[in-house]
């Protein structure tokens, strides 16, 4: 219990004095206007307060990663917490604040182009396939997993049909996508967040006065089938710690964040929120089914959705357990919604197509959920897998654009380089020894990984210590 405690306590204040480290290093501005003072469009450039867009950060970014992935994260046992903790506090909390703030200082663009900006026009057109690939798999992910869950409730008739609430959540995905943001997204976020909420404070506050015992952080792998701690582990939390899923939320909220000096409460902070969520479902995995064992087994009966139902229920009751359990369900609901809209912007800034019109969203709407509807057909556990290794590519990516952006400008570029090359060795060496990789031996997959990774920090440092630090045109445009 110990454990848990301090990681809680660590992420708090991982906020107030990282958050605050990072912050100003990258030298925030609160007298320069912003995307949605100088481009106000009633679409998607609309000014709302920073609560309100916390609350609406925090739901597109946490879908059924803090959830479902730190519940299979804590078959490697207490590791988990220690991974969730650093993850946020020193690479997801800055993924996100560098993708959130760069997009306010470049018109609310979406990350493609912020890639762009700062790795070239060939890293500008990778990205924009890339990112939208991504969002269509991310949406198609939050479409099927929230309907299984919504379709296991205890309810009765035509409520226990999965294909029923997919229809459903389609339905409101595709309005979410193509309204104003402040039509649907902003108005039923502030719904969705108390039950989120209400989900992660019962389960939290449940577990423990639970007679079962939160195991303390250990560094042993306790996998069932001994899959590596490393780098499975870190590919397999990735919402609840770092996810480049965010980055392409984060431009949403750049087109309405009214001043600079509310970036690190919105960005840094809603990843906080999304590690704490994450720390509480990945400690109520372990305690609850009495260690890694007892998880496995009920993880091989009903996968993760089948452990939200059981824990929700046997620590808060039936009325409680819903609750908790629609909890679950709204991260992904709030996640897949903007993933369609975020996938609409990068298309329409990719041909400059302006979205003014009803017409122009549905011309690119349209085609995007045709796709998503027919990706519900395939194995969900193969969209997954690819769901969650470019997840933590594009995360990679969008830190190495941030370092690039801060060696630019004379900036203190070592809160992204070191993460960024972090992560580059989870993805290698993740492709490199992965099932779904080129299935190489650790013995060569991991000095192999590290060598591309060091490889990557030497060739960044070597381009960006050549060249003067001049700050761009873009950046110093007011």
């Amino acid at each position: 219990m110990i454990s848990f405690l301090l990681s809680l306590v660590a992420l708090v204040a991982g906020y107030f004095i990282y958050g605050a480290i990072v912050e100003k290093a990258f030298g925030i501005q609160p007298e320069r206007a912003t995307p949605c003072n100088t481009m106000c469009d009633g679409v998607d450039y609309v000014p709302i307060g920073w609560k309100r867009i916390y609350m609406i950060q925090l739901l597109n970014i946490a879908g059924l990663g803090p959830i479902f992935g730190a519940i299979m994260g804590a078959l490697y046992g207490p590791a988990a917490f220690l991974w969730i903790v650093l993850g946020s506090i020193f690479a997801g909390a800055v993924h996100d604040f560098f993708s959130g703030m760069l997009s306010v200082r470049h018109d609310g663009k979406s990350i493609p182009e912020i890639v762009g900006i700062y790795m070239g026009e060939p890293m500008r057109k990778f990205m924009r396939v890339f990112s939208v690939i991504l969002l269509v798999l991310v949406g198609t992910v939050f479409i099927a997993g929230p309907a299984g869950l919504l379709a296991n409730l205890g309810m009765t008739g035509i409520f226990t049909n999965k294909w029923f609430w997919i229809t459903v959540i389609i339905a409101y995905y595709f309005l979410a996508t193509i309204l104003p943001i402040d039509k649907i997204i902003a108005k039923f976020y502030p719904l969705f967040g108390a039950v989120l909420l209400i989900m992660a404070l019962g389960i939290g506050v449940a577990i423990l006065f639970t007679p079962h015992s939160i195991p303390e952080i250990t560094l042993a792998n306790l996998h069932p089938k001994q899959l590596p701690l490393w780098p499975m582990l870190f590919i397999t939390i990735a919402c609840g710690a770092i996810s480049g899923f965010h980055s392409t939320q984060s431009p949403l909220m750049a087109r309405c964040i009214e001043n600079e000096k509310f970036g690190r409460r919105i960005f840094y902070g809603a990843m906080i929120g999304e590690g704490v969520i994450a720390l509480v479902w990945a400690a109520a995995a372990i305690t609850f089914f009495d260690g890694v064992g007892g998880l496995a087994a009920v993880l091989k009966q009903g996968g993760p959705g089948l452990v939200v139902n059981t824990v929700s229920i046997g620590l808060l009751g039936t009325v409680g357990g819903i609750l908790a359990i629609l909890g679950a369900v709204a991260c992904p609901i709030t996640s897949g919604d903007t993933a369609f809209r975020s996938a609409r912007l990068v298309i329409a800034d990719t041909f400059n197509y302006d979205q003014k019109g009803m017409k122009n969203r549905l011309l690119i709407a349209i085609p995007l959920f045709a796709i998503g509807i027919s990706l519900n057909f395939v194995d969900f556990a193969i969209i997954w897998r690819y769901f969650a290794f470019s997840n933590q590519a594009l995360a990679t990516v969008v830190l190495w654009a941030s370092a690039v952006y801060m060696a630019k400008n004379g900036k203190f570029h070592w809160i992204v380089t070191v993460p960024a090359t972090f992560m580059s060795a989870v993805c290698s060496t993740y492709i490199l020894i992965a099932p779904e990789g080129l299935k190489l031996s650790t013995a060569i997959g991991y000095p192999a990984g590290i060598a591309f990774a060091l490889i990557l920090l030497i060739a960044f440092l070597y381009a960006n210590y050549k060249r003067p630090n001049v700050e761009l045109a873009a950046e110093v445009s007011k």
